[in-house]
């Protein structure tokens, strides 16, 4: 029976997920085997204080296809991500949290949407989002205000953890200088201003049972907003 995907890389950034690790792994790995006959996990262990590094290289010594991109400090979720990228191995190139909130079972949806409007970025968009009021704001201001006005980028939900992209997309926006939350709006921008297909699904988003969320911290916001005036300044 014909396989869903050619190939597939799905890549895991990871900070401090030793309460959520072995079952996103665990349950990605059983979608992949179900459909692609070609595929490899990557999880990036952004410098963990935790055991997420120990849980992680277990579980890659268990399996061949699983593999660990280790962080030493931490480089934050921007780096994370173009560790995930760069290690990547196939045409097709899927990413989700590592929290658990997304179920990776839906990447099926991402393919069937690819299918149906032949596109190179897939990209989802989060349906009743699980997660506090001031997440929430800052994301509203960061999705439908400044990346907007300032650049002209039109999706949905770019900071949405959960996306299906070309490897080729990649390799084209390079290089990628914006951290934290403008690496993700850099490589949108850059795709969008080079001509590459958008397509957008939307995907279930579950309350997030271990661990904590360091997005909405006021550091990141504040390096989040430079590296965004940054960017503006560069390409505008």
């Amino acid at each position: 029976m014909a396989k869903l995907i050619d190939e597939i890389s799905a890549f895991f950034p990871a900070y401090n997920e030793e309460k959520n690790i072995k079952k996103t792994i665990g349950d990605a790995k059983k979608v992949l085997e179900e459909i692609s006959s070609k595929w490899e996990i990557i999880i990036v262990d952004d410098g963990s204080r935790d055991k997420t590094g120990i849980i992680s290289d277990g579980l890659a010594k268990a399996d061949k296809r699983i593999k660990v991109i280790h962080h030493s400090p931490n480089r934050g979720y921007g780096g994370a991500l173009k560790s995930g990228y760069e290690n990547s191995e196939f045409k097709w190139v899927a990413f989700a949290d590592a929290d658990g909130q997304f179920d990776f079972s839906e990447i099926k949806l991402f393919i069937e949407k690819q299918k149906e409007t032949d596109a190179d970025l897939v990209l989802g968009i989060r349906g009743n989002r699980a997660d506090p009021f001031i997440r929430k704001l800052f994301t509203l201001v960061w999705s439908k205000i400044l990346p907007r006005i300032l650049l002209g980028l039109r999706v949905t939900d770019y900071s949405c953890g959960f996306k299906l992209i070309k490897k080729e997309v990649y390799k084209k926006v390079l290089p990628l200088v914006g951290e934290e939350k403008v690496t993700q709006i850099e490589m949108l921008v850059k795709a969008q201003r080079h001509g590459f297909k958008f397509a957008e699904v939307k995907v279930n988003h579950y309350p997030r049972k271990f661990g904590h969320q360091t997005g909405a911290d006021l550091k990141v916001i504040l390096r989040s907003l430079r590296d965004l005036l940054k960017l503006w300044w560069q390409i505008r």
